[in-house]
Formats: structure tokens, C-alpha cells, sequence
């Protein structure tokens, strides 16, 4: 039987190689006895491909060819600047934003006074207007005086500090983690509820030490990966000797 599996998903991934981005698979009906298999075992090696990504359901219209993963690097650069990088076109959408009072948890993540004024920005990031990841940024009000929303639409943040407050930043700590999506974060990024998701968490800081934003974003598990080169460590010499030795 695992067999027989392996094989009908191996036919399912020749197949869509030759399709395009967005294209029908055909129905279950069709395939099953092209495959000379039971409708059982090819919806589960249709289900397979589906949550390795290459495959994406529409609930009422069918299954469809699903976009390549963008592929992120571990390094500290924006979205926007990731996006362009990979070849595609970045864009953002703001779905809320509006000051609050730090908590004590936020402010310690801000290092800032609890219940001083931040500003929340909420944005869908979007890579060739494909819902990639809901972000949601805090920022202190005393940073970004009169800083709204709509300013970062189709916009990156890093660029605009860099423009409009003349802020450069120096570097950051960010987390990643594997998560799943809620029903809100489903909705916005139009996949199924708790689908395979990363949770990114960024405290990032300007070049005279102040906490400049912390991020959490969740980006599709479906459409994003990362890369990493990998150096071999220098084997110790013989010669190496502690600091500070004779």
C-alpha cells in the first residue's frame, strides 16, 4: 500500500510540474482511474501534496497548483527588501493601526515605561499580491511622532524610518517558531484554520541603542521557507594559543 502511494503522489508531482501557478487539477473521477487507483488512495496522496505546499484547496472549486515557497534567508532586512531580492513584488495593506498604552510585558519589550503610548500598525504583507504574512508592529509614539497607518501602505517601515525620522537601524534579536494559524490569521491569509504557519518575533534597535519596534508576524507555512548557507567551523590549529597567553 505505501507503495502504491508513493507512487500515485510521484505521478501527481510529474503532473502539476507540467501545469502552470493557479491551474485545476482534475477531479478525483478523472485521475483515479488514469491512475488505475481507488479515489481513497489518490485523495490521500492529493492531501499529502497539499500540505507540502505545492497543491492548495478553495473550499467549493477544487484543488489548484500552488505557488513556489519564497525562500528567506536568516538575516535582518525588511519584507519589502526580502521580496525584491527573491524576484518578487512586495506590497503591504493596512488593516489597523492606532496608539495604546504599553503594558508591562509590551514595555519591556520596548524597553519603555509601562503605559507610555505605542503605536500598532497591523498589515497584511503581500509578494506578488499573494497573502504571504499578518504583521503587526509596535513602535513608541515618541519614535514615529504623527506617523498613520495608511503610510505604510505599500511601504516598508525600514525605509520610511530612514526617510522621514532619519533613524538607521543597527541590528535586532529575532525569534523564529513553528506555529499554526488562528481563525483570524486564517481568514486574512486565505488558508484553511490552524494550517502550518511561522511565528517570527523581532526587537530591532537604532544605532544609538534604543528599541525601535518590536514585530510579530506569522507568515504561510505553504508559500515560505528558509535558506541557509552552511560554512564548515576552522579546525583549531596547533598553534592557537588563549588570549592573553605567552
Amino acid at each position: 500500500m505505501a507503495t502504491k502511494y508513493h507512487s500515485i503522489r510521484d505521478k501527481i508531482l510529474d503532473l502539476i510540474a507540467e501545469m502552470d501557478v493557479g491551474d485545476a487539477l482534475p477531479p478525483e473521477r478523472t485521475l483515479a482511474p488514469e491512475f488505475g487507483v481507488a479515489r481513497m488512495t489518490l485523495r490521500r496522496a492529493i492531501e499529502e501534496v497539499v500540505r507540502e505546499g505545492r497543491l492548495k484547496r478553495k473550499h467549493g472549486a477544487g484543488t489548484f497548483v500552488a505557488g513556489p515557497k519564497i525562500a528567506q534567508g536568516l538575516a535582518v532586512t525588511s519584507f519589502s527588501e526580502d521580496m525584491r531580492q527573491r524576484g518578487n513584488v512586495p506590497s503591504s495593506r493596512t488593516l489597523d493601526a492606532g496608539e495604546l498604552t504599553a503594558s508591562p510585558k509590551l514595555a519591556k519589550r520596548l524597553e519603555i515605561s509601562s503605559g507610555e503610548l505605542v503605536m500598532r500598525v497591523v498589515r497584511l504583507r503581500l509578494a506578488d499580491d499573494a497573502p504571504m504574512a499578518v504583521e503587526t508592529l509596535h513602535v513608541p509614539a515618541r519614535v514615529v511622532p504623527e506617523l498613520e497607518g495608511e503610510a505604510l501602505d505599500d511601504a516598508s517601515f525600514y525605509e520610511l524610518l530612514h526617510e522621514r525620522y532619519g533613524i538607521d537601524l543597527a541590528g535586532g534579536v529575532q525569534t523564529i517558531e513553528a506555529t499554526v494559524t488562528d481563525e483570524r490569521e486564517s481568514e486574512i491569509l486565505e488558508v484553511p484554520l490552524h494550517s502550518p504557519a511561522f511565528l517570527f518575533e523581532r526587537v530591532s534597535r537604532a544605532r544609538d541603542g534604543q528599541v525601535v519596534e518590536f514585530v510579530r508576524s506569522v507568515y504561510r507555512g505553504d508559500r515560505y521557507q528558509f535558506r541557509v548557507e552552511l560554512q564548515p567551523a576552522r579546525p583549531a590549529r596547533t598553534d592557537d594559543h588563549p588570549a592573553g597567553s605567552a
